[in-house]
């Protein structure tokens, strides 16, 4: 079959960062060897992003869809949402990042992911510990989260990586996370954003993750489904619309003035770079704070040393905004105590 080996030998040819972009990203993640999925675990469903508050009936019947304007009326103290953007293997500096805000107190009321912000946004929502999420980071494989299966639609299959990431929180549904945990993916139909919030978290997860063209497209309730960066690389506005007063948002989209452009791949690479730069900004506007780690493509993001050192990235790149954070939360507390006596 001439066309088997003919894609082959493009994987061969394509540098690792491209032919497993996202699966890799889930070195942020995985440490272990998958198992079979689990039959009981149900669908991820989404909810509108125009109506991601739920009404008080529907919230009661599905728990984590809080609104979040009771928090700031019961405890008198803002909503915080941690934004994780999307951005390939330099997912590893979300690592870093958490740690950093972990250590200092600051804990978020719900976290919105993309791509491979929500692979680490699972883990952290699922009650793991920076700690454990570096081991997992440090100890994974590859061939934990990539599985080759050549269609016309794509040649990675998504499905390993959805059992590994239900493996890891246990096949914890996304309605029963620790935090709340709200994954934007893109409906490839009609290209439309779409935010998950109940069900299979793994599932989710994969489709948030599935870059068109190299990963098969998620197949969910007859839909397919594929990155949620293509549509929000870094969703802010997602947390804005569930009632975040403080938007902590985490920005590891690469630099295109990083980016190496003497060659083919590297213009292809160039191209989504800037794409999603642009599409960002707006959103990136409306937040209150952004982490922006100093990233510069890595050439082996299953080595090791790389993996770590991405890490610090965010962890360095936090420390220096954690007095603007503080500051955001001291202002936001005076504000709404000044509600409250009035």
């Amino acid at each position: 079959m001439p066309w088997i080996i003919f894609f082959i030998v493009i994987l061969k040819m394509l540098p690792m960062k491209y032919w497993i972009l996202t699966a890799t990203c889930l070195g942020v993640l995985v440490g272990c060897q998958s198992v079979p999925h689990s039959t009981a675990q149900p669908v991820a469903l989404p909810i509108e992003t125009t109506t991601v508050i739920a009404n008080e009936e529907e919230a009661q019947s599905r728990p984590n869809l809080i609104n979040f304007e009771q928090i700031k009326q019961k405890q008198h103290r803002p909503v915080v949402a941690l934004v994780l953007g999307s951005g390939g293997a330099r997912g590893y500096a979300h690592i870093g990042a958490i740690q950093v805000l972990e250590e200092h107190g600051i804990h978020p009321d719900f976290i919105v992911g993309t791509s491979a912000g929500s692979i680490v946004g699972a883990l952290y929502a699922s009650g793991k510990s920076p700690e454990q999420i570096k081991d997992i980071a440090l100890n994974m494989k590859v061939q934990d989260v990539r599985e080759i299966t050549l269609r016309k639609n794509g040649f990675l299959d998504g499905s390993k990586v959805e059992r590994f990431i239900n493996d890891q929180i246990d096949h914890l549904p996304l309605e029963k996370m620790k935090i709340p945990l709200f994954v934007v993916a893109t409906e490839l139909k009609e290209g439309k954003k779409v935010v998950f919030n109940y069900g299979n978290t793994g599932q989710a997860v994969r489709a948030s993750s599935a870059i068109p063209s190299m990963f098969i497209p998620t197949m969910i309730q007859n839909k397919e489904y594929v990155d949620g960066g293509l549509v929000s690389p870094v969703p802010v506005d997602v947390a804005r619309q569930l009632g975040a007063d403080i938007v902590i948002a985490v920005d590891i989209l690469a630099q295109p003035q990083y980016t190496e452009t003497t060659n083919m791949w590297g213009l292809f690479n160039q191209n989504i770079n800037i794409m999603q730069q642009q599409l960002s900004r707006v959103e990136l506007s409306h937040a209150d704070v952004i982490i922006q780690p100093d990233l510069r493509e890595k050439a082996h993001i299953f080595d090791v040393t790389e993996r770590d050192r991405t890490r610090l990235a965010g962890v360095y790149a936090t420390q220096a905004k954690l007095e603007d954070i503080e500051q955001v939360i001291r202002d936001k507390e005076e504000q709404l105590l000044v509600v409250a006596r009035s």
